[in-house]
């Protein structure tokens, strides 16, 4: 959901050296809300490991690919708090898109939550939540051993 700290928890995991891919810039999502399926599956295909953000109608197609696929989540107000305050990402500030927000996490958040291997709090500090990736990470590494 919007206002979860996806983005925030991507950076720091990029700043740890993590390769990461996040999927609402550079073109990855197609004007119908989808990810583009061949430039998914080549990045996929070409790394062994990374993490890829983003939410959008098709992402269970890739869900056999992705070792883990992690929900990001934290109460309604604290999403819509967040995107009120943030300002590096114009979407939450309207009326319509906050009244968007509390739909999809009536409806879409089960979804995802379904989906989901993993579920962390994104109320947590970022660094705790970087530190959870990260074993999930390393596991992942100690499988492939």
């Amino acid at each position: 959901m919007s206002g979860a700290g996806k983005t925030t928890l991507l950076r720091e995991v990029a700043r740890r050296g993590h390769r990461t891919v996040d999927t609402d810039d550079d073109g990855w999502t197609l004007p119908d809300g989808t990810w583009d399926e061949p430039r998914m599956a080549a990045l996929l295909d070409g790394h062994a490991t990374v993490l890829v953000s983003g939410t959008v109608d098709n992402q269970g197609r890739f869900y056999p690919r992705f070792e883990h696929v992690v929900l990001l989540s934290a109460p309604l107000p604290v999403l819509l708090e967040r995107v009120a305050a943030r300002v590096d990402n114009p979407y939450g500030k309207t009326a319509r898109q906050r009244a968007e927000i509390v739909r999809y996490v009536a409806e879409v958040e089960p979804l995802l939550r379904a989906g989901a291997t993993v579920e962390l709090d994104g109320r947590r500090p970022v660094g705790a939540l970087a530190d959870a990736v990260e074993r999930l990470l390393v596991a992942r590494t100690r499988q492939a051993r």
